[in-house]
This record gives structure tokens, sequence and C-alpha cells, in this order.
């Protein structure tokens, strides 16, 4: 039937319906579904903007009558929806929870179902970046699949370019301050007042963006040297990366702006403000976001040599959700069409900008 199940209308479950739904012909869906848990007054222009789009409202049955009373249409229930979809992405933060209590007992009844969840959502499934670990994808066995967060995306993608896609042969080693947003423009909680620096609890990895990187490429069999810190700004536009890599002989900033303008995932910025980066997602992105694995500062990039290598080191903008976004949809097309789902990603490079 090639249906699909979103659960969760946040900052990432909104924008992955409406592309879904926009996309569903080219990428041969024949159903998009999403689940809302709560009925809000605030909120009926939204459920309507993603109805009108094509998708499907699922909710609780026993808020039926209350989505009604708010002039929506439910088309199923939840539990129905889980029974029918072929692929079910979950963008809440309880996906490990519901793995447990919903998605492990169907699974038994139906082998072909496939699950995929998003980056807080620590071992829910193969750790998973389009354009990154495809090749773990295409061997993996099970039917789980977490796309990691943000900020791994932006990490791992700097790794894998600057090692020209071979890292195993041309990374040495890569240092990375994630400067994270307070909270995003959506959200009313969670801002900070200040600048709040983060603790590095791993005392191998500093924080939680290396190790989530890591695991990333042992899905590979790849085991690279990263360290990272963090703090959090009081902004709500967009995280920054400040990134210091080290890779095996000689480079000059030319070949490397070059390594990283030959990469369809990698967008190029002379952009210094996050303001101004974030802006241009809004007014030119697809749903207002930004794709790409990472959107790097041209302007800041610095090469130097070291005993016969080289480090190259400057600031990149973090495409929040957009670049999980762009994961999900992948991850779903390979849950719906297996080996051809790469055919059918290519139909959304449109999405992508070579420079911002």
């Amino acid at each position: 039937m090639n249906s699909v199940l979103v659960i969760g209308t946040g900052t990432i479950g909104e924008p992955l319906i409406g592309l879904l739904a926009d996309f569903r012909k080219i990428l041969k869906i024949s159903k998009v579904m999403f689940h809302k848990r709560t009925p809000l007054r605030d909120e009926v222009a939204k459920v309507e903007s993603m109805v009108n789009r094509g998708a499907q409202l699922v909710v609780d049955p026993e808020r039926v009558e209350e989505f009604k009373s708010l002039g929506h249409e439910p088309v199923l229930t939840y539990q129905k929806a889980l029974e029918l979809c072929d692929v079910i992405i979950d963008c809440t933060p309880a996906g490990n929870i519901a793995k447990k209590e919903h998605y492990l007992p169907l699974l038994k009844k139906n082998k072909k179902k496939f699950f995929i969840a998003q980056g807080s959502e620590k071992g829910f499934g193969l750790p998973f970046a389009f354009g990154i670990n495809d090749e773990a994808l295409l061997n993996h066995k099970d039917n789980f699949i977490q796309v990691v967060s943000c900020n791994t995306h932006n990490v791992s993608s700097l790794v894998d370019t600057l090692s020209s896609h071979e890292v195993e042969k041309n990374f040495v080693s890569g240092d990375f301050t994630c400067i994270r947003r307070s909270n995003d423009i959506s959200q009313h909680s969670g801002f900070s007042p200040s600048p709040e620096v983060g603790a590095h609890k791993d005392s191998s990895f500093g924080t939680h963006h290396a190790k989530d990187s890591y695991d990333l490429f042992r899905t590979i069999n790849l085991i690279p040297n990263l360290f990272s810190s963090a703090m959090k700004l009081n902004t709500q536009y967009m995280h920054v990366i400040r990134f210091s890599v080290q890779i095996k002989n000689f480079a000059n900033t030319e070949s490397i702006i070059e390594k990283f303008r030959n990469n369809k995932f990698t967008a190029l910025t002379h952009k210094n403000l996050a303001n101004k980066v974030f802006s241009f997602g809004r007014d030119h992105g697809y749903y207002g976001r930004i794709f790409n694995h990472t959107v790097i500062a041209v302007d800041s990039l610095n090469t130097r040599s070291h005993q016969g290598n080289t480090i190259v080191s400057g600031f990149c903008f973090t495409p929040q959700d957009g670049n999980s976004l762009l994961s999900s949809v992948a991850a779903a097309m390979y849950g719906l069409h297996g080996d051809e789902y790469q055919k059918y990603m290519s139909y959304l490079n449109e999405l992508l900008f070579e420079e911002i």
C-alpha cells in the first residue's frame, strides 16, 4: 500500500508531514497520515493546512469528538493507523517508549513494518544520516532506524567531506564546539537569558555530539578520533559549530573550499550572521528550512600545516531540523522502496542549495 504515518506535529513532525504530502506522488506514497495527540484551538489552522496538502488526520479514540468539535475530520484512530501503515515515523521525544509498548508488538504481527525515530531517541535503531552511512542502511537487518540529530549530521558531514569521503585513509582528528541556539522560534519555553557552557560528561568524547557522530561512523566500521564541547547562546536563530579538523597531507584553503563545493549536502555562504542564513532559509527554503547537512562560513576558513598534515579550522551553521528531515525521508523511502530509495531521493535534490 506504501502508506506513511508521522507521529507528532512539532518542529520536525509538521514540516515532515507537509513534505511527504506535497511530494507523495513522485515519491510513490499512497497515503500520508499524521497523529496528533492533543486538540488545541490555536493549532486548528496548522492541522487544516496539513490536511489541505493531502495528509490525513489520525487521533486517539477518546479524543475523536474533541477534534470534531474544533472542525477537524479524523480519518482513523491511532491504533488502526499503526496497523495500516507500512512506515511509521515517530517525531516525539517518546520513541523508545512507543517502541516497547506499540512498535515491537506490531512487528510480531507484520514483519514488513518499518519504524523511524529522531535524534533524541538513542538506542531506538540504526543511527542514520543520509549521505553519510547509506552503506549501513543497505546492510541493516532489522526494522528500526534512528535519524541522528542536526548537529550530528553537521559534525559527521565535516569529517566525511574534509576526508574526501575516505575517513579511514585521510582523517586524523576533529575537535568541535557546538554553539547551540537556546530554543526554536516556535517554542515558548527553555530560553536561556545568557550564554551557558556545558560540561564534558564523557571522558573520551567530551559531549554527546562527538559520541553520536562516532557511533554513526561505527555503523560503517570507522573509528574516527572526535571530541566536542557545547554551549548555549541566548538566540533562537541557528546552531553554529566551530571546528578544527586535522587531515593527512597538504591542503590549502582553495582546495578545502572545493571539497565542500563538490558535496551536494554542503552549502557555502559568505554570510557571517546567523540571522541572515536563517532568513535565507525562511525566504527560499522549502517549509522555511535549509536541507543541507551544513552551511560553511567561507570567510572563516583557515588552513595550516602541522607535521606534514593540514589542520582546517572555521565556523559553520547547522540547518537545524532540515538535515534531519531529509534523512527521515530517505529512511522512509528505504522502508517503502528498499534499495531503490536513492532514485526517489534524487527527486528532492532541488531542496539542496549550493550557496546561501
